[in-house]
């Protein structure tokens, strides 16, 4: 099957020459082009390309392919006109996948917001802590906790000073009392979040710059990070969690920040896509209004002591 991105790829290159152009045009790997185009062969059975180490000529079968291939592109585009009445609403469908506890506590309104706002637009929400693949599974752009890792996909920031809180209930503290130090966490009951399973039993901490590691345990453990911050609430433990999930629980007195003079693991959320073809009008709308939100969370985040 075609993809409509390798056209266009293939378009461009056939035009500029040069697989590292066309890179830095669109903003990924020259490798992506170069794996696109060798699809796209693949799917046609023929050779587009003549290509050495300076040089990159289309095939005679290649440049019957060309007016063919750009014809296939203006039709599509004409297409897409169509769709766009002239006022300019936003229609068609995205599909998101956000962290459960980011998604239902603090972005929620904000996608309900959004698609209010544009009527015509569907938005298709997948909350979940499993990581997608968002070169394989049925998402068109996903927000990620984490530095990225991956220079195949475009990622845009949405809270860089994003950090994690140690963070417990008056409840909690109440019957137990606050720890002191790093070393007090090693006697309380603590929330401990697990992910393919592997529990992340192993809490990082910095100050005056110096590391500081404490290993916890605890006998209550979920792969699900909302549900770590709904136990933390009912008093049930310590829980060591992204500020922007808590800032509101915070600010409303359920929960209480703990030891504030150690500053915890660094947990900066992005937008990921696979292309930068994928940014459309409504991604960098919705970009915007999800980065103004946690912005707005940020803004509370603890001072370091």
């Amino acid at each position: 099957m075609l993809r409509f991105e390798d056209l266009t790829l293939f378009v461009r290159a056939a035009l500029l020459g040069n697989f590292s152009a066309v890179a830095r045009e669109v903003g990924i790997q020259p490798s992506q082009v170069s794996t696109a185009i060798k699809r796209l062969e693949d799917n046609l059975n023929t050779r587009l390309f003549v290509r050495s180490t300076r040089h990159l000529r289309l095939t005679p079968e290649g440049e019957t392919w060309l007016p063919y291939a750009v014809s296939v592109l203006q039709t599509l585009e004409t297409g897409y006109q169509q769709l766009k009445p002239s006022g300019g609403e936003i229609r068609g469908s995205l599909q998101i996948a956000v962290p459960s506890d980011l998604g239902r506590h603090l972005l929620l309104d904000v996608f309900q917001s959004f698609r209010q706002s544009h009527p015509a637009l569907q938005l298709k929400l997948q909350f979940s802590d499993q990581v997608s693949d968002i070169f394989k599974d049925p998402v068109d752009i996903a927000f990620r906790y984490g530095n990225p890792e991956d220079a195949s996909y475009v990622a845009l920031p949405v809270a860089a000073e994003n950090r994690r809180v140690l963070v417990a209930s008056a409840r909690y503290l109440s019957r137990f009392g606050t720890p002191m130090s790093l070393d007090d966490l090693t006697q309380h009951a603590v929330l401990i979040y697990a992910l393919h399973g592997r529990a992340y039993d192993r809490w990082t901490f910095q100050r005056r710059g110096q590391q500081h590691h404490v290993t916890v345990q605890g006998s209550l453990i979920s792969n699900d990070a909302e549900v770590v911050r709904r136990l933390a609430i009912r008093g049930e433990g310590i829980a060591y969690k992204s500020w922007i999930d808590v800032s509101d629980n915070v600010k409303a007195g359920d929960l209480q920040v703990l030891l504030p003079q150690y500053e915890g693991d660094s947990l900066p959320l992005n937008l990921i896509c696979p292309h930068r073809q994928q940014l459309s009008t409504a991604v960098r709308l919705l970009y915007e209004k999800v980065k103004n939100r946690c912005e707005q969370a940020l803004v509370t985040l603890p001072v370091i002591e």
